[in-house]
């Protein structure tokens, strides 16, 4: 709904601004999923760089940063969810004949799509989304091979996440291999992936180790088996979600002429941009586990930003502007951060540790924590296998069990030189920069730290902005119509912030102005007295606070002291501001010779100059409107 805003705003028949709304079908289908409180979740970051051409305001390029994808959520489900929408919609809108092709039958035939146990396999509108998809990506420059392509590697997902293993004896010793019942599965896999059946079986039932100069091979136990398997399946679907981005983005970012390659891919020459970043909001199901930690750790990181912002750097501002000024207390959010992965043996870096140990497991880990943070402010020591974190948005008990599993990136070695003995030409580009990097034997990031980087990329970005915040408010739990459930709304108004927001915004100035910036949009104000034509002359030629100070007492008189002059800006409430506006446009209106500098002055720079955060913290939503200067 905001970028259908932006661009129609924007004007102009822009090919770019049409490209960048048919891209929404395409990343949803593939990122994101039914949870219980949204059937359309988004489980991965966006941020949409928008850009305008300064003269004209139309959209000339646009460019999609992808972060922090819910790679678990490929391989399992909590109970009353799906997994990515794509999978559903290639079993229910695929042609038959091409579906037997894949090997691909009816949805709840698969390990990795109904795990939701209770939720709703199928969903009507499902065809109707695989159509629509297919004619996005060729509008977006799809090749019909690649579209093939695309589908060819979910099907190989799907099987794969049909193998089961059991134990054998190798050697005298425990190993593992494919069930003699999913042998057909195998094959339906390797085939679609382009390699042998037995370099696969191999490479998911062993791992080579290099000691003391030699080549060891380490048999899995079945269950480890299971979860290189499964760790096999994400990267595989993580690195096509990359690459889908990119495709999309090869079709609506066009560089600054002269400009090749860009310095900056989010600005250039002649241009501004606006940024909207959606992302999932904070979430505290029944059970918790490490996927909620790391989504409740990036919104620890975005209310810091928004407390940043609208609290401490409002009244640095205030203080460093002379502008006198009551304090307000507000809760600062930065102990939860430390205790979660700033500070020496945080949560983090403790299921890090014993990720790493060939013996650690969830409940040494529990215990190494309840050892190291029992008496660490908003940490909460609970009974069993739970801890609890109290998070800005209130106290968020987590299940450990699962949690080492899933933070190991059991990704080997093995698995890529598999991938680079492949026969298929795409499922190798995937993977061609890992294919070819001179690090890849090196030790892989643990997922906790993978998407920790992640979110550190994200808020360096972000940080570069300036934001303007709107909070969206859940009405109810039920996902239902004409339900307002009022303990709800005001329970996320105070966990939000909101209160003390709406207490600095009417104490404060929410609109402030340099004082060249001021005087060059709202100078025609004097021009409305002709007794001031004269001083208006000479006052030019002077500083421009004494001309600052000259506007205001002709817009709002000389017993208005609601607004503030600092040293270098003016800071106004919103009525001033419709005031000052209201007196531009008696004064444009009256001279119709100067319409065109007033549109230039004053309507324009108040569009430039909109940005808009959104954030809906119950349903896993956010989005932020962020403008570059």
């Amino acid at each position: 709904l905001l970028l259908q805003f932006i661009t129609t705003l924007s004007g102009g028949e822009s090919c770019i601004g049409k490209r960048i709304l048919e891209s929404n079908p395409i990343m949803e289908a593939f990122g994101n999923a039914k949870t219980v409180r949204n059937d359309n979740s988004s489980r991965f970051g966006k941020y949409v760089d928008i850009h305008f051409d300064q003269e004209s305001g139309h959209i000339v390029s646009a460019r999609i940063e992808q972060y922090l994808l819910e790679k678990s959520r490929i391989v399992r489900q909590a109970v009353g969810e799906r997994n990515y929408h794509a999978f559903y919609c290639m079993l229910a809108g695929m042609p038959l004949r091409d579906k037997r092709r894949l090997g691909l039958k009816d949805a709840r035939c698969y390990n990795y799509l109904c795990q939701g146990k209770d939720t709703l396999i199928d969903s009507p509108n499902d065809v109707t989304h695989f159509e629509n998809i297919v004619s996005t990506m060729r509008y977006l420059e799809f090749t019909d091979h690649q579209i093939d392509e695309i589908w060819h590697l979910l099907a190989a997902l799907l099987h794969l996440g049909n193998i089961s293993f059991c134990e054998i004896l190798k050697e005298s010793a425990d190993a593992s291999k494919v069930k003699d019942t999913h042998r057909s599965e195998l094959r339906y896999a390797s085939n679609l992936l382009g390699m042998s059946h037995t370099c696969l079986e191999k490479a998911m039932t062993t791992r080579r180790i290099q000691m003391a100069g030699e080549c060891v091979v380490a048999q899995f136990l079945p269950a480890n088996a299971c979860t290189v398997r499964d760790a096999f399946v994400k990267t595989i679907y993580d690195h096509l979600f990359c690459w889908i981005v990119e495709k999309i983005n090869a079709a609506i970012y066009k560089p600054p002429l002269g400009v090749n390659p860009p310095l900056d891919p989010s600005a250039g020459p002649g241009r501004l941009s606006i940024g909207v970043l959606d992302i999932f909001g904070f979430e505290n199901f029944v059970s918790n586990s490490f996927e909620q930690l790391c989504i409740n750790y990036a919104n620890e990181n975005i209310q810091q930003y928004f407390v940043r912002h609208i609290f401490k750097l409002e009244q640095d501002e205030y203080l460093t502007e002379g502008i006198n000024w009551t304090h307000i207390r507000f809760r600062d959010n930065h102990e939860v951060l430390d205790l979660i992965a700033h500070q020496p043996l945080n949560v983090l870096a403790l299921v890090d540790e014993e990720s790493r140990f060939p013996r650690g497991s969830d409940e040494s880990f529990l215990n190494k924590l309840n050892a190291r943070h029992s008496t660490t402010p908003n940490f909460i020591r609970a009974l069993s296998s739970r801890f609890g974190i109290v998070h800005f948005a209130g106290p968020v008990f987590y299940n450990v069990e699962g949690f080492l599993e899933k933070n190991r990136d059991t990704f080997n070695h093995d698995l890529l030189e598999v991938i680079n003995t492949s026969k298929n030409d795409f499922l190798r580009k995937l993977f061609e920069k890992r294919l070819h990097s001179a690090d890849n034997r090196s030790r892989s990031l643990t997922l906790g730290m993978q998407f920790k980087k992640s979110l550190e990329r994200l808020m360096s970005i972000i940080n570069g902005c300036h934001p303007f915040f709107v909070r969206c408010i859940k009405p109810n739990e039920f996902k239902l119509p004409n339900c307002f459930d009022r303990n709800l709304c005001v329970r996320q108004l105070r966990y939000s912030g909101m209160m003390e927001t709406i207490q600095i915004r009417s104490l404060g100035y929410p609109i402030r102005y340099e004082f060249p910036d001021f005087v060059q949009r709202f100078h025609m104000i004097l021009l409305l007295h002709s007794s001031t034509t004269y001083r208006f002359s000479q006052l030019h030629r002077s500083n421009f606070q004494n001309l600052v100070m000259e506007i205001c007492r002709a817009a709002f008189g000389p017993e208005d002291l609601t607004y503030a002059i600092g040293s270098t800006k003016v800071f106004l409430r919103v009525s001033h501001c419709f005031c000052a506006i209201d007196l531009c446009i008696r004064w444009a209106f009256g001279a119709p010779r100067y319409f065109a500098r007033f549109c230039k002055c004053v309507l324009w720079p108040h569009f430039l100059h909109i940005s808009i955060v959104t954030w809906r913290l119950s349903d896993g939503f956010l989005k932020l409107i962020l403008m570059h200067f």
